[in-house]
């Protein structure tokens, strides 16, 4: 039986989208913010995919720019903090103090795992700024959990509230993940969360396995909407929860509504584990570059899992993602 609380970050209107290809609009916004805010969930991280500043040629323009969006989110909920997603160096300080402005409580810092020293200067900005702050390491894998533990300490020192191994590629083994919340707590005094994603199948059992190692906060996506072949699906995650006696304070037949009849009639395509987004897990790649990939080997006449594979033989990052035109380019040359 659990003994804690576990607080769900839904990422629905982050994440999710990715997967509709950055096309929300305010009535979007306003039904699923209304939907999860009355099934009691306590978070909702509403920005475009890649965070504040993301619309751009480079990682996909927005149908709504996000600070209407914000603001529709901020106006509509009741209990719920509105977050933001920032990435340092595609969001800047001038679009955190202009959501800070528009209402949201919480910012959601995101890094590299690797670099989060990057990220000093946007924690100090945002206690300035009141705000609840998260540590974002992402595509966690790629360090040992002892170095990401480390990392993870930065951002404490920085002012995070919270730290996050983030499971980008949705490559990670329910052990990987067992492991690196272990590592994390030996350092930290924090509280830790998890967000993964659903390339091989293992966003709820990771999930678990997070929670089993001591992690008080989880990402999930309603319908399981966002990159690659989704998150851990919010509804299922409380019901695989209250089986397991942990509570969330959410509602679970609110929250199978509101995947049912809100979030399911908005998604471009239903999240599955195709050959493309298995890809990604089996070779470590970022979940974000899958529509990117696919778009390119229509382009350029090349599979999609061939442009994958390479770019995780580059170990490509958020943030390369010109990197993936380039692939399918040369790839095409070569088979020419």
């Amino acid at each position: 039986m659990g003994e804690q609380k576990i607080r769900i970050m839904d990422t629905t209107l982050r994440d999710g989208s990715h997967a509709v290809r950055h096309q929300f609009t305010k009535e979007n916004v306003r039904q699923i913010v209304q939907a999860l805010d009355e099934a009691g969930v306590p978070v909702i991280e509403v920005t475009h995919g890649d965070g504040l500043g993301g619309s751009t040629i480079q990682y996909g323009v927005s149908l709504v720019d996000e600070m209407e969006l914000i603001e529709e989110a901020v106006k509509t909920s009741k209990r719920a903090k509105i977050a933001a997603l920032l990435l340092p160096g595609v969001g800047t300080k001038k679009e955190l103090m202009q959501a800070k402005d528009i209402g949201i409580e919480m910012v959601r810092i995101a890094t590299q795992c690797s670099e989060a020293d990057v990220s000093q200067q946007h924690f100090g900005l945002a206690k300035e700024l009141g705000l609840e702050t998260v540590g974002f390491l992402m595509m966690a894998h790629m360090l040992p959990p002892e170095e990401l533990a480390e990392q993870a300490r930065l951002m404490e020192s920085y002012g995070a509230d919270t730290v996050y191994i983030v499971d980008s590629a949705g490559t990670m083994m329910p052990d990987d993940v067992s492991d690196r919340v272990d590592a994390l707590r030996k350092v930290l005094q924090i509280p830790i969360g998890f967000h993964g994603h659903n390339n091989m199948g293992l966003a709820i059992g990771n999930s678990i396995a997070a929670i089993k190692a001591g992690a008080l906060n989880i990402d999930t996506s309603t319908r399981g909407l966002g990159a690659g072949s989704g998150n851990t699906q919010t509804e299922v995650l409380v019901g695989v929860l209250s089986r397991l006696g942990y509570e969330t304070g959410i509602d679970l037949f609110k929250i199978m509504d509101a995947a049912e009849y809100i979030v399911n009639p908005v998604m471009h395509d239903q999240m599955i584990i195709n050959r493309d987004a298995l890809t990604i897990g089996c070779m470590g790649v970022y979940s974000t570059f899958l529509i990117h990939a696919k778009n390119a080997g229509e382009k350029f006449g090349v599979d999609p899992r061939n442009i994958l594979m390479e770019l995780g033989r580059r170990k490509a990052v958020a943030g390369q993602e010109d990197w993936i035109l380039d692939v399918a380019a040369e790839l095409s040359e070569m088979k020419g």
